[in-house]
């Protein structure tokens, strides 16, 4: 199963049903998909270490444990257009490892082959001191 992939950023977004989501090595993004003429003022958007709630109009779109722990002072939410809400994560661990393999705990997974990265055109040297992830035991 092919991901769309991003030429440009690197990324390949996971679809949801609310939005979707990508990752770096050091942020999560989020983008949430809201009815046009949302206003900041119907927005209500928490985001804790490892808990992230967001609703708008009192309607809960997302809530749920997140896969690893964020920085919390680092968390941000912008409304962009008045339709499109953008949350960004700063994760904790930030090593090449520690690639988050789901939104949430058990919900919105990535794709296992291609987590939200896209290395068509890395060059594998070898050269990483700390070894990376084990994809050994996972199947095509």
């Amino acid at each position: 199963m092919s991901a769309p992939f991003e030429e440009r950023s690197g990324v390949v977004p996971c679809g949801t049903p609310w939005g979707r989501w990508y990752q770096t090595l050091e942020e999560v993004f989020i983008e949430v998909r809201v009815p046009p003429g949302t206003r900041a003022k119907d927005v209500r958007c928490s985001l804790g270490s490892r808990h992230i709630a967001l609703s708008v109009r009192g309607q809960e779109l997302l809530q749920g444990k997140l896969f690893d722990s964020t920085v919390t002072d680092e968390g941000t939410w912008t409304l962009e257009d008045r339709q499109l809400i953008r949350i960004v994560l700063m994760k904790t661990n930030r090593d090449a490892g520690n690639c988050w393999t789901s939104l949430l705990e058990n919900e919105y997974a990535a794709d296992p082959w291609n987590p939200g990265f896209d290395f068509s055109g890395a060059e594998i040297s070898g050269n990483y001191s700390k070894g990376g992830p084990d994809f050994s035991s996972l199947e095509k």
